[in-house]
């Protein structure tokens, strides 16, 4: 904060001295960066391009992206120590429910294969692990992923044990004695397809695209006090689609996004194909109300409906309140 001597401030009359507070509390509070936490997933990776490019500098906004473990981005979101998160539409539920309002603004993309349940050697398909034990988050996205895997398998949850396991942990659990199948996304699913040679994805989100949309949410206070700031970061991400996306410059992408988790671009370039980036058009598309996993509201609606039937919250959330169509119209 700025601060002026009390000799000073004497010397305003009352008026002036309220004035003068708000004044330089509105220049502090302008000169503060948005807060945005990332982790590892490809379409939050995304983002690194425009950081290392200058984009969002250019667009006349000021912002600091801070980087974590996916569920430990959750919780700095949680306690208010980021503006804003990029994670799945499910997800952003939960953490409205612990009381952490949120609002998506902007979609990033929807997993397409990237999220998965991976098997043991043995085991084809899910029909396979009745009465086995799976290793994954309970409650977060590959928990919804699994059951819609076993209703299609004609199965039910309790069919199968789930045991509750940090998803950065799951390539460590399918390499344990007692677990056939963990749920985990991209690169901790390969990690542990190769922890554990021979094992291979039985179920994938590429299965029920839409199941799994990844957004942008920011906290109520934050998008109602800087909207303008907030309409710039939406249109730098077009651009960060475009580059990605684009033959001639999708190497210097892959080399970039693949320089912040630690991978060769060799590596990296695979986990592209099980994301679908979604330029701004469309993600407009998807911001339509309808049912079904083509909107985001569909979508959102029927991982509202998983959590409050696995008692992760007890009331449905206001998806009204949840989604804001505001930069999609």
């Amino acid at each position: 904060m700025h601060s002026i001597s009390f000799n000073t401030f004497k010397k305003f009359s009352i008026s002036g001295a309220l004035s003068a507070t708000l004044l330089f509390s509105n220049i502090s509070h302008a000169a503060e960066p948005l807060k945005i936490g990332y982790s590892d997933w490809p379409g939050y990776v995304a983002w690194q391009v425009a950081i290392e490019k200058g984009w969002l500098k250019e667009a006349g906004v000021d912002v600091k992206f801070d980087w974590f473990d996916y569920s430990a981005s959750l919780d700095a979101f949680a306690a208010g120590k980021i503006d804003a998160d990029l994670t799945t539409n499910g997800d952003a539920l939960v953490t409205a429910s612990g009381g952490a309002k949120n609002v998506m603004i902007m979609l990033t993309d929807y997993s397409n294969g990237n999220d998965m349940i991976v098997a043991k050697p043995g085991f084809k398909s899910l029909k396979d692990l009745k009465g086995k034990k799976i290793g994954l988050e309970t409650g977060l996205v590959e928990h919804l992923l699994l059951l819609n895997g076993l209703e299609k398998a004609g199965m039910k949850e309790s069919d199968v044990t789930i045991v509750n396991t940090k998803t950065n942990e799951t390539p460590q659990a399918l390499a344990s004695a007692d677990i056939a199948a963990i749920g985990a996304w991209q690169p901790n699913s390969g990690q542990a397809m190769k922890l554990v040679p021979g094992s291979k994805p039985i179920y994938t989100s590429a299965q029920e695209p839409g199941l799994i949309y990844d957004v942008l949410i920011v906290s109520p206070a934050s998008l109602s006090s800087r909207k303008d700031d907030w309409a710039k970061v939406v249109k730098v991400w077009g651009k960060v689609v475009a580059y990605i996306n684009d033959p001639k410059t999708q190497p210097d992408a892959i080399k970039i996004m693949s320089a912040r988790v630690g991978l060769t671009p060799e590596a990296y370039k695979p986990l592209l194909k099980g994301t679908r980036l979604l330029n701004l058009a469309e993600g407009k598309a998807a911001f339509v109300k309808a049912d079904g996993f083509k909107s985001l509201y569909g979508s959102t609606k029927i991982a509202d409906d998983f959590n409050v039937k696995n008692a992760v919250y007890k009331q449905p959330q206001d998806l009204s309140k949840a989604i804001d169509p505001v930069f999609n119209k």
